[in-house]
């Protein structure tokens, strides 16, 4: 594909020529914040000759902090294999201006999209996953805590209309018929058309305490982070833990950690998030179609897709589709089981997100080791990335100890899970260069999948398992 030379500049301060910001792989390689010198290496994928080769530069360093909860406090909602708020942050701060939109195609519980909301841009999010939208969208529009308290004062937490008694393996019978009672008057204003931001609040924050490993949740102990276990699982849990589900009231749990989540959520920041309620885009459906989203309209993507079968999203989310009335048998949870497929599935978004993306805009693609570290995504990336006319510019590895909630589900390093982000970042070019790289990018597939073609016929040829033409010819005649 033609080379583009990207200026990638550091708004956030660094000198460089002419009073101009630093670029960021100087600011990358000169790094020093958490004591560490930054290792610079280079990713080689592809073949020699394959027109698939790309040399990438690689930063490697801790170039955010490890420490839990260190950004605003309305990112404290539970989802498994999320990345922290300050990875979006480290490249919305560079790569972006206030204003400008700020996209990830697999948002999960809205990391990016909240973080992009905080600092003045426009959040636009997909997610296959309905919940997603659940977890993220009222913390764009928080309301008051006084809303809250009020709200829970009015809902009449002793009428229900079912009641699960299997359930009871996680909760208390009178938690139990609490939630039930919750469910109902989320649904019924739903369904009457009054159902508004503070109810969507209440939901959000009923969702993150259904499950869980302390007495702030609903539950009794269970695996954390608040993803639910399966019935015949938690009896075990149960049965080993020689437990049954304490009494805890939901209003009151729902109420605590209300204040929680908006305890920094302060007059200048509502405004703040006030401005970019109206703009924000949440798209349900799959990543690589997403017709909504206008062709150039985005500045920066920042996302991190599913990691091969790491993960069991269907699985992890099965008590809180039932909590809002979402038949989890109609979501279609597709996470590819083979390398092959995840290239083939990454490329399809890729497609797309070169369509979104603006002439010189940027995506941020962050992956991780998986299968015990012998697996490293971003050479995979690389060229799916490239194939859709993709510039790929630098890949940052952030190298850092084991997270808090890694440790809670016994995960060990290079063990399973991640160890590491590694980021590949890409840049679309201006309007002319992005034509020719794509138009070459394409040519070189084309070339490539021809040439694999050959080489499989020469090698059954050479096999006896296909006879050349010729003599098939011979012999027909």
């Amino acid at each position: 594909m033609a080379h583009v030379q990207a200026k990638l500049w550091n708004s956030s301060g660094g000198s460089g020529a002419q009073g101009e910001p630093a670029p960021l792989p100087d600011e990358l390689l000169s790094w020093r914040e958490f004591g560490k010198e930054t290792v610079l290496v280079r990713t080689v994928t592809g073949k020699e000759g394959s027109g698939e080769r790309h040399e990438v530069d690689t930063y490697v360093n801790e170039f955010w902090t490890s420490r839990q909860r260190a950004a605003n406090s309305l990112h404290e909602v539970s989802y498994r294999a999320c990345f922290k708020p300050q990875l979006p942050r480290f490249f919305i701060q560079r790569l972006t201006s206030p204003g400008d939109v700020v996209y990830d195609p697999f948002m999960g519980r809205g990391t990016t999209l909240l973080e992009a909301a905080l600092m003045g841009r426009t959040p636009w999010g997909c997610d296959i996953n309905p919940l997603s939208a659940v977890l993220i969208r009222p913390r764009l529009n928080p309301p008051t805590i006084r809303d809250v308290a009020e709200r829970l004062d009015a809902i009449d937490f002793s009428a229900y209309d079912e009641y699960p008694e299997e359930l009871l393996v996680f909760y208390h019978p009178e938690t139990l018929a609490e939630i039930c009672a919750l469910k109902r008057h989320l649904l019924t204003r739903t369904a009457q058309g009054s159902f508004d931001t503070i109810d969507d609040w209440i939901r959000m924050v009923a969702v993150s305490r259904l499950t869980g490993h302390s007495s702030g949740f609903f539950s009794v102990y269970t695996l954390p982070p608040n993803q639910a276990v399966s019935l015949d699982a938690q009896r075990k849990i149960n049965e080993r833990r020689g437990q049954t589900p304490p009494r805890r009231e939901a209003p009151d749990r729902i109420l605590r950690k209300s204040r929680q989540l908006l305890s920094q959520c302060d007059g200048a920041l509502r405004r703040r998030l006030a401005l970019n309620a109206g703009k924000a885009m949440l798209v349900t459906g799959a990543a690589a179609s997403t017709a909504r989203i206008p062709s150039g309209s985005v500045s920066l993507v920042v996302t991190s897709p599913p990691f091969l079968d790491v993960v069991d999203y269907a699985q992890d989310n099965w008590l809180r589709c039932w909590f809002c009335g979402i038949d989890p048998q109609e979501v279609s949870f597709t996470v590819p089981k083979g390398l092959d497929q995840w290239r083939e599935a990454m490329s399809t978004v890729f497609g797309e997100l070169a369509r979104v993306l603006k002439p010189g805009g940027y995506v941020a693609f962050e992956v991780g080791e998986v299968r015990g570290g012998r697996v490293k995504l971003e050479e995979s990336v690389v060229p799916c990335g490239a194939g859709a006319g993709l510039e790929p510019v630098l890949i940052l590895i952030n190298d850092q100890e084991f997270t808090k909630t890694a440790n809670c589900w016994g995960v060990d390093n290079n063990r399973k899970g991640t160890n590491t982000n590694r980021v590949v970042l890409f840049r679309k070019a201006p309007d002319h260069a992005y034509r020719q790289a794509s138009n070459r990018a394409r040519r070189n597939s084309v070339r490539s999948r021809a040439s694999s073609l050959v080489r499989a016929s020469t090698s059954r040829r050479a096999s006896g398992s296909v006879p050349d033409g010729r003599t098939q010819n011979h012999q027909s005649g």
